[in-house]
């Protein structure tokens, strides 16, 4: 990174400090310290957790530097450069293909380990809009308006930085650099962001937090938090420690590659992947119908949703025979699950 784009970033956090200290004191939505919420909002939320598990099978959408970099978590800082598909990304395709496979929600990673947004962050240069980013579109919105426009309901993913992060990985922007910045001052940096996601995108039902824990802030203080931003807001965390996964701590408990035990009965999320890995690699071959339809029975036998992982290429495409797989679940599945094919 050269000097002058250092100069101005740090000028850049040095403006979102300041603003930061003057929405935390004017708006509570950006506090960890919100009062509880009232019993009428209490009642609200545990309906929201039974439409979500309503759902039954979602998509999850792993697309970030990490795929143009062949990797699944991204080291230091790379140039926006790198984001690179070429053309436009089209997630029309995306959607059409959550629709064939008959999913009702997807949840795109907004911001992965690399720290790179897919929005036009004003807290950050480091997103789709940076001047070296050849893509100059604010891949979020598209993604938002693909979906809704199919009727599917949309999610977002964002990366906490949690202090089991080796320093190689910085999770967040270089306004925030964790070698630069205290845990205290990378809680308030991510909350504002946050916060930006949920205001600049209305449609948003759900987020999905990763790494968000007890280590971060408490439970009380996380859900006090999103249940400020907006009363309606679902959210999940995928917790740092393997072994506590799956335990409740946001709206959404999250397994990941895990089942859910048999008698469960708090409203949760197993997320598995289609293919070989999270973000796209090369080579990368899809599960078959019959083993996804398998999973799905089981998790949704479990009280929980699939949210099933497809990555797109480096063009931004899902590869034909993920494609296809997804087709044919939608096909096989009103078979399958004894569902009525009309709905």
């Amino acid at each position: 990174m050269n000097t002058n784009c250092a100069l101005r970033i740090g000028c850049l956090f040095a403006a979102a400090t300041h603003c930061l200290s003057h929405a935390s004191a004017a708006d509570g939505a950006a506090s960890g310290t919100r009062e509880k919420a009232p019993a009428d909002a209490r009642t609200s939320v545990k309906e929201l957790q039974q439409q979500f598990v309503q759902l039954r099978f979602g998509m999850f959408i792993h697309f970030n530097l990490e795929t143009f970099k062949g990797v699944q978590w991204v080291s230091g800082y790379h140039s926006p450069a790198d984001f690179s598909p070429g053309s436009k990304v089209e997630t029309d395709a995306w959607a059409d293909a959550a629709v064939s496979a008959g999913m009702k929600y997807a949840v795109l990673t907004a911001k992965h380990v690399s720290g790179f947004c897919l929005w036009d962050s004003k807290y950050t240069t480091y997103d789709v809009m940076n001047p070296q980013c050849p893509y100059q579109q604010d891949l979020v919105a598209q993604f938002i308006t693909s979906f809704k426009s199919r009727g599917l309901k949309v999610g977002l993913y964002y990366a906490w930085r949690h202090p089991g992060f080796k320093s190689e990985f910085k999770v967040l922007p270089p306004e925030c650099d964790p070698a630069t910045h205290t845990v205290e001052e990378q809680i308030e940096f991510q909350k504002q962001q946050i916060g930006e996601l949920v205001e600049k995108y209305p449609d948003v039902f759900y987020l999905w937090n990763d790494a968000l824990d007890p280590k971060i802030m408490p439970a009380e203080d996380a859900l006090a938090f999103i249940r400020g931003l907006r009363p309606n807001l679902l959210s999940s965390s995928n917790w740092w420690d393997w072994g506590k996964k799956g335990t409740p701590y946001a709206d959404i408990a999250v397994k990941e590659m895990r089942h859910f035990p048999e008698n469960n009965a708090i409203p949760g999320e197993t997320c598995w992947c289609l293919e070989n890995d999270w973000f796209w690699q090369e080579g990368t071959r899809p599960k078959t119908a019959r083993q996804v339809l398998d999973l799905l029975a089981t998790v949704n036998g479990r009280n929980s949703n699939l949210l099933l992982n497809v990555g797109p290429n480096k063009q931004g495409r899902f590869e034909e025979a993920s494609v296809k797989v997804l087709a044919e679940v939608g096909k096989l599945r009103p078979q399958k699950m004894g569902e009525d094919p009309a709905k």
